[in-house]
């Protein structure tokens, strides 16, 4: 399968990449930066590069500014775009494309929901209020588009992916192995999580399942709440979480992003389940004893 990727530098894209290689797919890869074995998109309000979608079987788009910064109208704007016109100019090129190719997996995310308390949340749920959520709208209105052409769109909703080598899980080890760890606000927000692998397979699996079709939620089956992920964490590393981070002090420190860890989503993944995929991780604690064991 000729495979077009996006955000193939990052922290799953790079694994992503990895496993489509080991599996024998021809890659076309996509980057900011001019670089040998690269198609050049010099920035998200640029077309993006034709040759890249020309003749391809399938495009993953994984590319999108980090949210984990303090949200400045700056940042947000770079946020919005990365997801939202950036994708628009993706769709532009494969509508454009002769022939199209079969489908299009666009990453999204679980602050598609919101913050909905103790709610238990699938794709057939309506989206939030807030910042991310209507990006997340925008965002899977754009890769919707693709439809009209004929192609099949998956839009994966991301919870915390969890790798030891990236993403929040990084940022938290160094912390909790001085103790200096804890639950964030009152502990009891609903956490959706998945182990980095399962991540990879559920992308991977996608590309091939024809049941897999608009929105699906990249999720572990089995959500926790903040604090309990806390005491596991802490357990898997045998050290004690001393200290907890008032839900001020967050918003003091990151202002309206303090919502990325505050907000309580309990997603299930009823779409992928129903179509076939099984987790290999679906409770925390084995999947933070396999990553940090």
């Amino acid at each position: 399968m000729r495979v077009a990727l996006t955000g193939a530098t990052g922290f799953l894209g790079s694994r992503v990449r990895a496993a489509l290689a080991a599996q024998g797919h021809e890659l076309r890869l996509v980057s900011r930066r001019a670089a040998r074995g690269y198609h050049q998109w010099p920035g998200y309000d640029a077309p993006f590069p034709s040759e890249a979608v020309s003749g391809a079987d399938a495009v993953i788009h994984l590319a999108g500014e980090n949210v984990a910064q303090r949200w400045t109208e700056a940042a947000r704007r770079r946020i919005r775009d990365s997801r939202v016109t950036g994708t628009r100019r993706l769709v532009d090129a494969i509508q454009a494309a002769a022939p199209r190719l079969a489908v299009l997996v666009c990453a999204s995310a679980t602050g598609y929901y919101g913050d909905r308390g103790e709610e238990v949340l699938d794709e057939a749920s309506a989206p939030g209020q807030g910042f991310l959520a209507e990006t997340c709208i925008e965002w899977e209105r754009e890769a919707a588009r693709a439809e009209e052409s004929g192609v099949r769109v998956v839009r994966l909703r991301f919870g915390m992916v969890l790798g030891r080598e990236g993403g929040a899980l990084a940022k938290m080890l160094p912390v909790f192995r001085l103790c200096l760890g804890g639950r964030l606000g009152g502990g009891q927000q609903w956490m959706p999580w998945i182990h980095v692998e399962d991540a990879v397979r559920l992308i991977l699996w996608t590309l091939e399942e024809q049941r897999s079709s608009g929105p699906l939620n990249a999720v572990a089956p089995a959500p926790v709440r903040n604090q309990d992920f806390t005491r596991v964490l802490e357990g898997v590393l045998g050290r004690p979480a001393l200290f907890a981070v008032p839900a001020w002090a967050l918003r003091l420190a990151l202002g309206d992003a303090a919502e990325i860890v505050l907000s309580s989503q309990r997603v299930m993944p009823r779409a992928a389940l129903n179509a076939g995929f099984r987790f290999h991780y679906p409770h925390v604690a084995d999947a933070l004893k396999a990553l940090l064991s």
